[in-house]
């Protein structure tokens, strides 16, 4: 013999019940079924909304009446479509009773307990009968049995006690005289011993289906919903959820408690009493395997997590003062008083100093716990002995559950790490001494980061999701996103990094997508875009609260860079392209660093130097080793060298800047590459990286350009001068070509001092040969006195920027 319930969603429409009947038809023909069956989906909610309406005299009520008979009298029609007449009348009899029930609590305006159980109780006995007549209509051997006549309770209306030997007395006595194939029972309605009808209260369904089990000592107990067990976490929230496929007593009961709605605990209490398992099954995918949970449990050596769960909607109550230390007594008093009130108390933690019991509870009971409480304690807060109640609301409770927790070390560390470093900030910790359950009280808000961010860590194949904010889609962002777009499958599946690029901004537009914008049609996306803002942009990032945010900003716009201090302070990590932020003012550069580290973010712009060459990660590593770097000498402007690689007495100044800028090797203002204070804001994020305390007036700037080039007024007016002074520029050709060198525009640190300008570089030299856009950059260290360090390669370019940047990118997911 085998017990199934089939819970609301199940039962919820036509197909769904074509579903039950063929898993009840397909089970039957192993032996002997009986199934408890809820009322459908929504319709205990409506009874008591039609009876709550009643009795405010609203008649409004009529027209919830009207749609709980048009449900069901559809459902016949749709599963009986044809001599259904019968069973029509029957229903619409039925709801005549109903309907008197309505207009009797329209008259005397008293909604009691007693009259509530009356009147919730026509969900399950409707549903019961129909899908019985249907299965009848189908020639199945099928019966129903009204669980009022089975299950006898006490007089406590709304959630009755079960007399559980007289109702064992009269399930066994039925089920060994019934030859059914199939027996249907309608959950959650009882009677007592006076046949007055009651219900089980919340599960009340679940309870009755294991109070036939436990009685008949089935083998399992089937429990079929809408979802194909109980999930390592929730699936609307966490979309990389899995069914767990085994599960203890104690795990079940505490997942359930914590928000896994799957199951109800205190009501499957009778299987357990009886050690029966549970299967959890999906009526719509009945295939899949479910969930079963039973006394014996697979230990993962691997992880020892079963799942992850939450309950929202929690207020977290502080009681505190000098007063509780060391004097017994308030702990009993504080939760007396809350039982008085009935009032649940969800989540304990208390310091071993005493000063504070702090506590979470419902927030709906959040008013009158304070209320009762600050009562209680009257005399104590006006001796100032301990303080008034502290109620903090906005509040979710999540949880790492498993029975094999407490046999693994570090799945605390891992799991507060993983929220800190997603900026998620845990207001109490609780965990008892069975370490079966680790609870954190966090901020509602982050619940969606919380859940993924843990289940990224412990149930997932190590793959880490970067969430990627790029502002500053021109060139060197185009590149960036083909590259992220190009290597996405390999970073996955070599490096378990899954970058998805959430928005986008240009200087008209931004976009958003938290599902990861499509980046093989990526342009389309902006075709119905909102207008950009950076203060908007921010609060997207913030408002979608996503877990491993990156801030990419590939501008040159100071107004961007000002923001980056707003992200990191949120544990966004900064990736920037941009120079000036960690060239201006030193102080900026050093509070940007200072968050980085408080916040555990990361703040990153290797591509400041040398585009896609690993400059500033060779000096920090040089650094961090103990080295002493003495003196930079460097070739840092990939423009610069392109211009003076190609210019010569046989071309002229002008054409040949033209060249560089419309090959994207120049800023679209030329004059901030030629003027040298782009080389300038180089060597000095060098020389900081190096520990000197520098600003941008420290560093010597000797331009090659005229003062009329220098105080031009526009870039059209720039040009223009460069036309007028070429025997300027055709002068320092020639000095550098009647002394046999090469003109390289040279960055210079040593001693604390740091210069730019314009060198004639002899043959022999390592600067002599650099040739196209390269950059060179030499580190005479302590380890290296006279041979230096040298990085050479490729210093500008939009291909080999946007590398940097990913690069970057792919260092915070190794992190």
């Amino acid at each position: 013999m085998k017990v199934l319930k089939f819970g609301g969603t199940s039962v919820g429409s036509a197909s769904n019940i074509n579903n039950v009947i063929s898993i009840l038809d397909k089970k039957s023909k192993d032996g002997k079924v009986i199934a408890v069956v809820s009322a459908v989906g929504g319709i205990t909610d409506k009874l008591l909304a039609a009876g709550n309406l009643a009795i405010k005299k609203d008649e409004a009520y009529k027209d919830v009446f009207t749609e709980i008979q048009n449900v069901h009298v559809t459902l016949v029609k749709q599963l009986i479509p044809s001599e259904n007449e019968a069973i029509i009348a029957a229903i619409e009899n039925k709801f005549k009773d109903l309907k008197s029930l309505l207009e009797g609590l329209y008259l005397l305006n008293e909604l009691t307990p007693k009259i509530s159980d009356k009147l919730v109780s026509f969900g399950e006995l409707m549903s019961s009968y129909i899908i019985t007549k249907c299965m009848f209509a189908r020639s199945l051997d099928v019966v129903r049995k009204n669980s009022q006549e089975l299950i006898i309770t006490n007089s406590n209306y709304g959630d009755a006690d079960v007399e559980l030997t007289l109702t064992e007395k009269n399930i066994q006595t039925y089920f060994k005289a019934s030859e059914s194939l199939i027996t249907i029972l309608p959950g959650f309605v009882a009677k007592n011993q006076d046949g007055e009808e009651t219900t089980l209260g919340r599960g009340g369904s679940d309870f009755t289906a294991s109070i036939i089990a436990a009685a008949l000592n089935v083998e399992i107990l089937e429990i079929w919903t809408d979802v194909s067990g109980m999930y390592t976490a929730n699936p609307k929230l966490v979309k990389q959820a899995v069914p767990i496929e085994q599960l203890s007593f104690q795990e079940a009961m505490e997942l359930s408690h914590f928000g896994a709605k799957v199951l109800y605990p205190p009501t499957v209490q009778p299987v357990l009493d009886a050690n029966i398992p549970i299967l959890i099954k999906n009526t719509m995918q009945p295939n899949d395997a479910g969930t079963k949970i039973s006394d014996e449990t697979k230990a993962s050596i691997k992880n020892p997590v079963k799942g992850i769960t939450h309950i929202n909607d929690i207020a977290l109550l502080t009681l505190q003062g000098p007063g509780m230390v060391g004097i017994p007594g308030f702990s009993k008093r504080l939760f007396e008083t809350l039982a008085n009130e009935k009032i649940n108390v969800i989540f304990i933690t208390q310091a071993s100093s005493e000063h504070a019991i702090c506590f979470g509870i419902d927030i709906r009971d959040s008013q009158t716990a304070q209320n009762v409480i600050d009562k209680t304690f009257e005399y104590e807060i006006t001796l100032k002995k301990i303080e008034p109640i502290l109620v903090e609301t906005g509040l979710s409770i999540i949880a790492l559950i498993g029975d094999n927790m407490k046999n693994y070390q570090g799945i605390s560390g891992r799991m507060f790490s993983t929220l800190g470093k997603n900026n998620i900030n845990v207001r109490a910790i609780a965990q008892g001494a069975s370490e079966r359950n680790i609870s954190a009280v966090i901020d509602e808000s982050d619940i969606k980061k919380a859940l993924n961010s843990l289940h990224e860590r412990f149930f997932e194949v190590q793959t880490k999701q970067l969430n990627v904010f790029i502002v500053g889609v021109g060139n060197v962002g185009e590149r960036l996103i083909d590259q992220i777009e190009q290597q996405h499958g390999f970073l996955k599946e070599k490096l378990k990094i899954d970058v998805r690029i959430v928005g986008m901004a240009n200087s008209r537009k931004m976009v958003f997508n938290n599902e990861g914008i499509d980046l093989e049609n990526w342009p389309s996306a902006f075709d119905f875009a909102e207008q950009s803002n950076l203060e908007r942009f921010f609060n997207k990032v913030i408002e979608l609260n996503l877990r491993n945010s990156i801030f990419v900003d590939i501008t040159a716009d100071e107004k961007v860079s000002d923001w980056y201090a707003h992200y990191l302070r949120n544990s966004i990590a900064v990736v920037a392209c941009n120079k000036i932020a960690c060239s201006g003012a030193y102080d900026t550069y050093e509070n940007l660093h200072n968050l980085a580290l408080s916040y555990n973010t990361a703040f990153l712009y290797e591509t400041n130097v040398g585009a896609g060459l690993p400059i500033i990660n060779t000096l920090n590593n040089l650094v961090a080793s103990g080295d002493k770097v003495t003196s930079i000498q460097a070739v840092l402007s990939g423009s610069l060298n392109f211009v003076f690689n190609h210019f010569g007495d046989h071309t002229n100044f002008h054409d040949t800047v033209k060249r560089a800028q419309f090959e994207g090797y120049t800023e679209p203002d030329p004059r901030i590459d030629l003027s040298g204070i782009d080389v300038a804001r180089k060597i000095l994020i060098l020389a900081r990286e190096n520990g000197g305390k520098m600003e941008i007036e420290d560093i010597e700037n000797e331009s090659f350009l005229t003062t009329a080039n220098l105080e031009s007024s526009s870039v059209d007016d720039f040009y223009d001068t460069l036309k007028e002074d070429e025997s300027h520029f055709q002068h320092i050709y020639a000095s550098a070509k009647a002394n046999n060198c090469q003109l390289k525009y040279v960055a210079e640190f040593k001693d604390g001092k740091a210069k730019v300008g314009l060198r004639e570089i002899p043959e022999g030299h390592p600067f002599y040969n650099l040739e196209g856009k390269d950059n060179i950059v030499m580190f005479y260290t302590e380890r290296y006195p006279e041979q230096p360090l040298i990085v050479k390669g490729a210093g500008a370019g939009a291909d080999v920027t946007a590398s940097g940047l990913f690069a970057d990118i792919i260092k915070i997911g190794n992190k």
